[in-house]
C-alpha cells in the first residue's frame, strides 16, 4: 500500500494539472478573440479616414487649385476652402499662385523719335488672372513656374520699350518744363503694347506699368544740353525782340500822346491869347476914349517894352517918337477950375 501511494498521488496531481490547464484555456479563449476584432475594426476605420482625407483638398487664399486626372487638367478650383477629388493616382491637386508679383525690365537702351538714345527701366505688376481658362493657359505656357513667366515678361517688356520710345521725342520725356513731360502717356502706351499679349499668351493680367528709371547716355546728354541751350537762346532772343517791340510801341504811343497834348495846349493858348487880345483891345479902347494922351503914352511904353530887352543898345534922338515921352512926360489937360480962378 505504501508503495502504491506515491504513484497514486502523482497520478492524481498530474490529472489535476491537466484538468486545470484545460479549464484555463477554455476560460480565456473569448477574451483573446474580442481584442483581435477590435483591432481590425479600428484599423479599417483608420483606413477609411485616411482614404476620405486623401479625397479632400484645401484651396488656400491667394491660390487656385487645378485638379488633374491622370496628368491632364480636369477642373479648376478658385474658391478658398475644402473640395473633393479622387485620391492619387486617379486625381492630383496642383496649386497655382494668384498673388501679385512685380517684374523689372532692367536697363534698356532705346531710341526716341528724334534719333536720340535713352536708358530706361520699367516695371510691371502682374498676376495670373483668377479664372479657369487663364489658369490653365498659365500652366500650359510656363508649366506653372512664376520665375519662367517673369523671365518671358521681362523679354516682352524690353521689346515693347523699344517700340514705345520710338513714338516719343526726348523733350516729351526729359524737359525742364513740367507741363511738357509725357511720362504718363509713355507708361500708358507701354501697357497697351504688352497687356493683350500677356493675357492671351500666358493668362497673365497686367495690374500696373511704370517707369523706374530714365537716364541719358553721355552723347545724348551733351546733345540735350546743346538743344536746351539753343532753346534758351531762342527764347531769350524772342523775348528781347518782344521787349523792344513793346518799348517802341510805348514810346510811339507816348510821343503821339505828347503831340496831342501839345496841340491841345497850343489851341487853348491861342484861344486864351485871342481872348486876351480882345480884352486888351477893349481896355485900350476904353482908355483911349477916356484919356487919349494917357493911351498914347501907354502904347508907346508897350512898344518900347516889346522891342527893347536888357541886351539891346539904341542910339536915338530923345525928341523922336516914342522916346519923346521920356522927355516931355504926359500931356495933362488944363484944369478948368484954375482957369476960372485966373480969370
Amino acid at each position: 500500500m505504501s508503495a502504491n501511494t506515491p504513484h497514486a498521488h502523482h497520478h492524481h496531481a498530474s490529472h489535476d494539472h491537466d484538468h486545470d490547464h484545460g479549464h484555463h484555456d477554455h476560460a480565456h479563449t473569448p477574451g483573446h478573440a474580442r481584442p483581435a476584432w477590435r483591432r481590425i475594426g479600428v484599423a479599417a476605420l483608420l483606413v477609411l479616414v485616411m482614404a476620405a482625407t486623401a479625397c479632400f483638398v484645401q484651396v488656400r487664399v491667394g491660390e487656385a487649385t487645378v485638379i488633374t486626372r491622370f496628368g491632364n487638367p480636369s477642373r479648376v478650383l478658385t474658391e478658398p476652402g475644402l473640395a473633393w477629388r479622387w485620391p492619387v493616382p486617379f486625381e492630383a491637386a496642383v496649386p497655382v499662385d494668384l498673388r501679385l508679383r512685380t517684374t523689372s525690365s532692367g536697363l534698356q537702351d532705346v531710341g526716341t523719335r528724334d534719333g536720340l538714345r535713352i536708358i530706361v527701366q520699367a516695371y510691371i505688376a502682374w498676376q495670373v488672372a483668377p479664372d479657369a481658362p487663364s489658369i490653365q493657359l498659365f500652366m500650359r505656357a510656363v508649366q506653372n513656374q512664376p520665375d519662367e513667366a517673369a523671365r518671358q515678361i521681362r523679354t516682352l517688356v524690353g521689346s515693347a520699350l523699344e517700340t514705345t520710345a520710338s513714338g516719343f521725342e526726348l523733350g516729351d520725356l526729359v524737359n525742364v518744363e513740367a507741363n511738357k513731360v509725357r511720362i504718363d502717356d509713355f507708361e500708358q502706351r507701354l501697357r497697351e503694347q504688352i497687356e493683350q499679349q500677356l493675357i492671351k499668351t500666358y493668362g497673365v493680367r497686367v495690374v500696373q506699368v511704370g517707369i523706374e528709371r530714365l537716364t541719358l547716355p553721355k552723347v545724348t546728354l551733351d546733345a540735350t544740353v546743346d538743344r536746351m541751350r539753343a532753346e534758351r537762346e531762342t527764347i531769350a532772343t524772342e523775348r528781347t525782340a518782344e521787349g523792344k517791340r513793346k518799348a517802341a510801341e510805348i514810346q510811339s504811343a507816348a510821343e503821339r500822346d505828347a503831340r496831342i497834348v501839345e496841340a491841345d495846349a497850343n489851341v487853348k493858348a491861342a484861344q486864351i491869347q485871342a481872348q486876351s487880345q480882345v480884352q486888351a483891345a477893349d481896355i485900350y479902347a476904353k482908355a483911349y476914349a477916356g484919356a487919349p494922351e494917357l493911351y498914347t503914352l501907354l502904347r508907346s511904353l508897350d512898344t518900347l517894352g516889346s522891342i527893347i530887352n536888357p541886351s539891346t543898345r539904341l542910339v536915338l534922338r530923345t525928341d523922336a517918337a516914342p522916346f519923346r515921352a521920356l522927355v516931355d512926360g504926359p500931356l495933362l489937360p488944363p484944369a478948368s477950375g484954375g482957369e476960372h480962378g485966373h480969370k
